[in-house]
């Protein structure tokens, strides 16, 4: 496995063979990845597996036509033909005047922040045995799991490096260790499966693979003897482990390149109140040891921590170079991209601030309601918010949690479903996208 300044030297080498061959203008970037993870089942060992891979792409412009290619052969000859093959194929590209690398004014300058991304405590394969064989026995251990679809712990490590032909060139490394338990509860045709996943820069920053595995073995059996729910429109709860999909749809509605092609149903409600006036909606990708943190975007430009939703408004779109260019927008350092292909957009490590109420709370004055812990599907419209998705949960009995309920539709549309979002006091900093407990007024829910 490569480190980041062994990446960042590849990149810099090719940027300079496409230049000599005629590039006006360049980019590389270059990604190595390395993992290790060990799945256990029933106290066997199924399945080790080991992967390592390393592309490095390259982009050219040539006048106002550029293009992608990349490739997972280092040698100088490889580049060599790399490099002549992208300009052949920009030189026949479509025009584009949006195209482009990032202001050079605009390029990260300076130290990079110590953001704490690399785990330097080695973890060898016995002991990922180890935590998995211990998840999987905490699972079965809990009353009413009668199977198991196994334990797992993984580590990985990874280097990003990015240089441009206007000067730009720097690389970090980063690690992940999770660890995972899958379980069945009942027999016959009472079988529900659940799990619980964990996953953390450090692995001291994971619980312990037995706390994992209990929780799995519990949400299994809750799950059992499903009841369905009358039809009708009621207050929806919405549990952390799925509520952040609500902001996920709405942070794919700020993308500046989707908001480019016409294809976001935030189109004309810019300065509008889409959420509540207490309703704040942050992102940091300085977190230290955050799952998504990035000391600069995928086009060279520092990343900061800024507010995406304050009183109720989104702060525009998220852009980079080439939407900011087409819609006369900010450059927002929002750019995101992998081993090659130009950048996309992505935000880092988002969440949605607590409330004031607690889970409880929020659910007391509910009559009738729908507690959401799993949904499926893809029935959400992001050009029009029309949001359908099937889900499976618990019933809300006068304000408690009464039993488990399957096979409901859940439905509304986005823009509706903001405006009544009330968060809970619950927030935890776990995932690359972290939401408290949600309540949404008004949904349409389906039974069978």
């Amino acid at each position: 496995m490569i480190d980041s300044d062994t990446a960042l030297t590849r990149c810099e080498d090719l940027i300079a063979i496409a230049r000599r061959m005629g590039a006006d203008a360049a980019d590389a970037v270059m990604r190595a990845d390395a993992s290790e993870g060990v799945e256990v089942r029933l106290g066997k060992l199924e399945e080790v597996e080991r992967s390592e891979s390393e592309s490095i792409g390259l982009r050219v412009f040539v006048g106002k036509r550029s293009a992608s290619i990349h490739t997972s052969d280092f040698s100088a000859e490889a580049f060599g033909t790399l490099a002549e093959r992208a300009l052949a194929m920009a030189r026949i590209a479509p025009e584009d005047s949006y195209a482009a690398l990032a202001p050079q004014e605009r390029l990260f300058d300076g130290d990079l922040p110590n953001l704490d991304l690399y785990d330097e405590q080695e973890t060898v394969p016995e002991t990922l045995r180890e935590r998995a064989m211990e998840a999987e026995d905490a699972a079965r251990r809990i009353e009413g799991v009668t199977n198991s679809n196994g334990g797992g712990a993984s580590r990985s490590h990874s280097a990003v490096a990015l240089a441009t032909s206007h000067g730009f060139a720097r690389g970090y490394q980063a690690t992940g260790h999770s660890v995972s338990a899958t379980v069945v509860a009942g027999e016959g045709g009472r079988m529900q499966t659940d799990g619980y996943f964990r996953s953390a820069r450090h692995s001291a920053d994971l619980p312990s693979a037995a706390d994992i595995g209990a929780e799995a073995g519990r949400r299994a059996v809750a799950r059992l003897d499903p009841a369905s729910l009358k039809s009708g429109r009621m207050p929806v709860i919405f549990d952390p482990r799925v509520g952040g999909g609500l902001v996920g749809h709405l942070l794919s509605a700020m993308s500046g390149p989707a908001v480019a092609r016409k294809a976001s149903f935030l189109i004309g409600h810019e300065e509008d109140d889409l959420f509540a006036p207490g309703i704040r909606i942050l992102e940091d990708p300085l977190k230290p040891r955050g799952l998504r943190s990035r000391p600069f975007d995928g086009e060279g430009l520092a990343c900061r921590p800024r507010a995406l939703v304050e009183s109720g408004r989104i702060f525009g779109w998220m852009t980079n170079t080439a939407s900011a260019r087409q819609l006369d927008r900010p450059l927002t350092g929002h750019a995101a991209r992998g081993g090659g292909g130009a950048p996309g957009v992505s935000p880092s490590n988002v969440y949605l601030e607590a409330g004031e109420a607690s889970p409880a709370a929020l659910m007391a004055d509910i009559a009738d309601g729908l507690y959401v812990t799993h949904l499926f599907g893809q029935g959400v419209n992001l050009v029009t918010g029309d949001y359908s998705r099937g889900a499976s949960g618990f019933r809300i009995v006068d304000g408690e949690i009464a039993g488990p309920v399957a096979e409901i539709t859940v439905a509304g549309n986005l823009l509706a479903m903001f405006k009544t979002l009330t968060p809970a006091n619950d927030l935890e900093r776990l995932r690359a996208l972290d939401v408290p407990t949600l309540r949404v007024d008004g949904m349409t829910v389906a039974g069978s």
